[in-house]
């Protein structure tokens, strides 16, 4: 029998916090159950099985992000919405590498939260009204910005610029300028 209080909310949200400790691959629904001093099948009465688990994981991360982003996006446009979109993605990934490590997990269609993922497709879209792309090129744009934010979070997570003089805070207001320019110069097709 499950333990008063324990939710599926409190799980996921406990399971998260997990993700930020030991990483993401490393939440399994057992090591959840001792960390509520339970057995493991009674969190199956709150969650299916593992799958369950860590797609809920990547959709409270997804709209954690996308609210902080909102947020820092609030009355921006053109670069200063673009810095800030960043700033807030980047940031994120820093302060909670598990949960943003859940962003990246491969959600199918029928567990996602398919809202989660569009929202953020949305508020990069907001930030390129102020640059007046319209379709196909706004799409490219937002796989642009996202493989940019995408990568270079990684590479810093991975300690990919420890080894070089320059300072990763340098190159990353550097990397924000030049999508700048690429946005409001997009070339035509």
């Amino acid at each position: 029998m499950a333990r008063a209080g324990v939710t599926a909310e409190r799980l996921t949200r406990a399971a998260a916090d997990l993700a930020d400790e030991i990483g993401f691959e490393n939440v399994t629904v057992s090591a959840l159950a001792r960390g509520f001093g339970v057995k493991d099948a009674s969190l199956y009465s709150h969650i299916r099985n593992a799958r369950d688990l860590k797609t809920r994981v990547a959709a409270l991360a997804l709209n954690e992000l996308a609210d902080k982003a909102a947020d820092a996006l609030a009355g921006r446009a053109g670069k200063a919405a673009l810095v800030a979109f960043a700033n807030a993605y980047r940031d994120y990934a820093k302060k909670h590498p598990g949960r943003y490590a859940a962003m990246q997990y491969d959600l199918d269609e029928k567990s996602a939260d398919p809202a989660a993922a569009r929202r953020h497709a949305e508020l990069t879209r907001a930030i390129l009204r102020g640059y007046a792309l319209s379709e196909p090129d706004q799409t490219d744009a937002v796989r642009l910005l996202h493989s940019t934010f995408h990568g270079y979070v990684s590479l810093e997570r991975a300690g990919g610029f420890r080894h070089t003089s320059r300072g990763a805070d340098a190159s990353w207001t550097r990397a924000l300028d030049a999508l700048d320019a690429v946005l409001e110069n997009w070339p035509s097709p």
